[in-house]
């Protein structure tokens, strides 16, 4: 059997498919316990006003990157550049997150090496994320050649609400030249 084509895209708009599909996948992400920033149970009014301000967020500097697979939007993950005068050689990688259903096949992967190649292509030599200390994306950065900076015990309520220590990484890279 052929494994599926995934597709990673930047989105520099969202067509309403798309829009759905990102919905459908921050639930999904909340639903199975990902610390993202929501509790559960998560509204689909909430997932909808989150991704209008993404849709915002595109038009100013975040760059949105998305794993289709077969048309549907089942991966994404973004790049937010900082935006003050001293920090123009960084960014943030945020809500890196892959459906359940298609989590294994290396689409997360493909997600942080094309934010990556966005910040580079930028000039950006610092990238910075943080994550729940102890989730599966705790133990995936450290193999991507991100460096573990430290924890803040009990900085974030995962979705059940509970308080739990957040682990910041940080990785420098090359800027692109050319």
């Amino acid at each position: 059997m052929e494994k599926p084509l995934i597709r990673i895209e930047r989105l520099a708009t969202l067509t309403p498919r798309q829009f759905d599909d990102l919905c459908d996948l921050l639930v999904d992400a909340v639903e199975s316990g990902a610390s993202v920033g929501f509790l559960s149970p998560i509204s689909r009014a909430t997932a909808s006003e989150y991704w209008h301000g993404v849709e915002a967020a595109i038009a100013l500097d975040l760059v949105l990157f998305a794993a289709e697979v077969e048309g549907k939007v089942v991966g994404s993950v973004q790049l937010v550049p900082c935006p003050k005068e001293n920090g123009q050689h960084r960014a943030e990688i945020q809500k890196l997150f892959v459906l359940r259903g298609h989590q294994g096949r290396g689409m997360a992967t493909q997600l942080m090496q094309a934010a990556e190649q966005a910040a580079a292509s930028m000039g950006r030599t610092l990238l910075v994320l943080d994550t729940h200390e102890g989730s599966l994306a705790d133990a995936m950065y450290p193999g991507w050649g991100w460096q573990r900076a430290g924890a803040i015990p009990d900085y974030a309520a995962g979705p059940d609400g509970s308080l739990h220590p957040t682990v910041y990484y940080y990785k420098r890279i090359a800027p692109e030249t050319g």
